[in-house]
């Protein structure tokens, strides 16, 4: 039997947005059955239960996939124009309902409300962008033809299918709803497994989207464990769509392989950011902080490696401790916290334990260092290390918490190369007052992002460029034409007329062999392509 919603709200804490009539109202759009296994989630700030969610079981996301597999022609068959309008309408709903979401947001991840507000503004612009851009980036286009006049080449792009999108627990509305826009204005039907911590906020996008005019079984969601619905998803998608660790990715990509359909796959990072000797210490120290500590460093592109000119080092590290030290640690469903809570306690174990080990082995503690069980049960300190030597488990490893090291160079090739010596390529930051010299030393970074002055919103707000990583940091991009076309089967139809590769009737092979070698010379001539 389901949980009353109405005494896990008032156990916890939430705010009177999160009533029972809403989360009964969410958890109802969960693709599985009446008499499912129920699930219980934590809220991250009190410990206290939050959500009872029903369990999907493969059956049930076979189900789904059939559903979707019925409603996807229907979709494919609307007007761009009418895709469009309801993308809008989402986009105004998503802006109109925020103070819904972020609350939200806050409950399910433990992020601060200015984190989670970044949420809103992003799913806000990929929907905007999207619905305006994908007629054009979808649109047949003419191709240069095998031979000039006589080879008409248009190249098509139809929908993969049904898209499966399993979304992670850290940006639960710009991982669910980001991924799932350019899927559906594409024209593919969408099967979704958020995590089911964040869950709740997946269910709400979708909840919106109908609300806007998406038609029923075009996006479903299914929840439970991966070891446990994971290769139901995978035997039934036409692509997919994976955000979350390296391990994970590296199997859906060798069961994508198998069964030679698509994946997109965005995985773990261990960013650096490099500091130049000409760099504005104030700003640059002020990026630092939006660098290292967003969603209590649980952001994939977050910074948590820095590389700092031997010049200004201690007067840079000095600037960015007092300012990681003044900041604002706690729970609040308002704007007054700067730092929120870890999301579960596997990664408050992660955390600890990555701080712990490089202290028993050096490292030297210059801010935070700790738990904060005072302020809830997974509360870290924002921390700053130095000494940290390779033998350390967070020298190379990603911590995906509030935690930097902080390493001085001398020469900028050396701190380039120690920048790009890790297996992930995901995002990095320059900061120097020559923007010239910043997106030059960009460019010799091994990462799919590289912000100069910024620490990764510019390029992940430049919504029109392609946004993923490389190396361990996975495959496949978001945003911009990729985010799109990944999700469609390119169609070449060439209409060959009149005259072809063939000779003739009374033409000789020999003597068309020569006609067709002097106009190939005289195409490359004139210099055609």
């Amino acid at each position: 039997m389901p949980t009353d919603h109405a005494t896990l709200t008032r156990s916890s804490g939430l705010p009177p947005s999160l009533n029972p009539a809403l989360l009964e109202r969410l958890t109802a759009r969960v693709a599985a059955t009446a008499d499912a296994v129920r699930v219980t989630t934590n809220a991250p700030y009190t410990g206290g239960p939050l959500a009872d969610l029903p369990v999907s079981t493969p059956t049930d996301v076979e189900t789904a996939f059939v559903r979707a597999r019925a409603a996807q022609g229907a979709w494919a068959a609307t007007s761009m124009r009418e895709r469009k309008e309801i993308m809008l309408r989402f986009h105004d709903l998503v802006l109109d309902r925020r103070n819904e979401v972020l609350d939200l947001m806050q409950a399910e991840s433990g992020k601060t409300r200015r984190d989670a507000f970044l949420e809103i503004t992003d799913i806000a612009i990929t929907a905007r962008y999207y619905a305006r851009s994908a007629a054009k980036l979808l649109a047949p286009q003419r191709r240069r033809g095998a031979i000039p006049l006589l080879t008409h080449t248009t190249e098509l792009r139809h929908p993969k299918g049904v898209v499966a999108v399993v979304s992670p627990w850290n940006y639960p509305l710009s991982m669910a709803a980001g991924d799932a826009i350019p899927a559906l204005m594409a024209g593919n039907a969408v099967v979704q497994k958020p995590d089911t911590q964040t869950a709740l906020t997946a269910l709400w996008a979708l909840d919106l989207m109908h609300e806007a005019g998406l038609p029923t079984g075009v996006w479903q969601m299914v929840v439970g464990r991966g070891s446990s619905i994971g290769g139901a998803l995978m035997d039934n998608a036409d692509y997919m769509m994976f955000t979350g660790s390296t391990a994970s990715g590296r199997q859906i990509a060798r069961d994508a392989g198998e069964r030679l359909i698509g994946a997109s796959l965005e995985l773990g990072g261990k960013n650096a950011m490099l500091v130049l000797d000409d760099a504005d210490i104030d700003r640059a120290a002020d990026g630092a902080i939006a660098a290292c500590f967003p969603s209590t460093g649980q952001l994939c592109v977050s910074i948590e490696r820095m590389y700092v000119a031997e010049t200004i080092h201690d007067e840079f590290v000095a600037a960015f401790v007092d300012r990681t030290r003044k900041l604002q640690i706690g729970a609040a469903y308002d704007y007054s916290r700067d730092v929120g809570s870890l999301t579960n306690p596997a990664q408050l174990d992660t955390v600890t334990a990555h701080v712990e080990d490089a202290v028993a082995k050096g490292a030297t503690v210059l801010a935070g260092g700790k738990a904060r069980p005072d302020l809830g049960p997974l509360f870290y300190e924002p921390t700053i290390l130095t000494d940290v030597t390779p033998d350390m488990t967070l020298y190379e490893h990603e911590t995906f918490g509030p935690v930097v090291s902080i390493y001085p160079y001398r020469d900028v090739d050396d701190a380039i190369a120690r920048v790009n010596a890790t297996p992930y390529g995901l995002n990095a930051s320059v900061w120097t007052r020559d923007g010239a010299k910043g997106r030059a030393v960009a460019a010799r970074l091994h990462a799919g992002t590289v912000n100069v002055n910024d620490a990764f919103a510019a390029a992940w707000g430049s919504i029109d460029s392609p946004m993923g990583g490389m190396g361990d940091s996975g495959l496949g991009r978001r945003h911009g034409a990729d985010g799109i076309l990944k999700y469609t089967e390119p169609q070449t139809v060439a209409h060959q007329r009149l005259l072809g590769f063939d000779a003739p009737a009374g033409v000789s092979h020999r003597t068309w062999a020569t006609i067709l070698t002097a106009t190939l010379k005289v195409l490359k001539g004139i210099g055609a392509r």
